[in-house]
């Protein structure tokens, strides 16, 4: 079992069943899942720059991503339906814990200029999404092999009702938040 996950059944359930009065500890919000996706824009001229976006997402998550493909096409985009722009891996379980320990304490504390995330990022569902400029901020990416730096966007999906709880739930994973 993962520490993250260990942290969250000894101290961050009774810590949120405490604050928000819960009477079950299966009412407390839990993260379901973390989406990352990479939009790759210039993979409609060439299709290499896919290939070596879904290398990079696969080192970064630890599972191999699926290319995402355009929905309708657009003629001043020079975009067409069913082709490739982009790839996304869903993690769920261990990789998940594995992946948001490795984000929150090596990867965005070597973030340039670096602040803190976003604390309004919420949908009002309780769930979060961060964007990340470069790639390279993790440490399994090796910058003499990188092509080009591309962003990614991370979203957290938690069971939290309101985005109260979830900035909650999220702050006692870590998660440093601008003040």
């Amino acid at each position: 079992m993962s520490r993250l996950k260990e942290t969250y059944t000894n101290e961050i359930v009774p810590a949120m069943t405490s604050k928000f009065g819960y009477k079950n500890i299966h009412q407390v919000p839990k993260i379901d899942k973390i989406v990352i996706n990479m939009g790759v824009g210039e993979a409609k001229e060439n299709a290499k720059v896919l290939d070596s976006a879904m290398a990079d997402l696969e080192i970064i998550a630890g599972q191999k991503p699926i290319a995402t493909k355009a929905k309708k096409s657009i003629a001043n985009f020079k975009l067409r339906e069913g082709q490739a722009i982009g790839c996304k891996v869903t993690l769920r379980g261990e990789r998940m814990y594995e992946f948001l320990d490795r984000l929150v304490n090596l990867a965005l504390p070597r973030v340039r200029d670096f602040r803190g995330v976003n604390p309004n990022a919420f949908d009002g569902r309780g769930n979060y999404a961060l964007g990340i400029k470069e790639q390279l901020i993790f440490p399994e990416i090796e910058f003499d092999k990188v092509d080009k730096v591309r962003g990614m966007d991370v979203i957290i999906v938690t069971t939290a009702k309101t985005d109260e709880e979830a900035r909650e739930l999220l702050t006692q994973f870590n998660m440093p938040f601008q003040k």
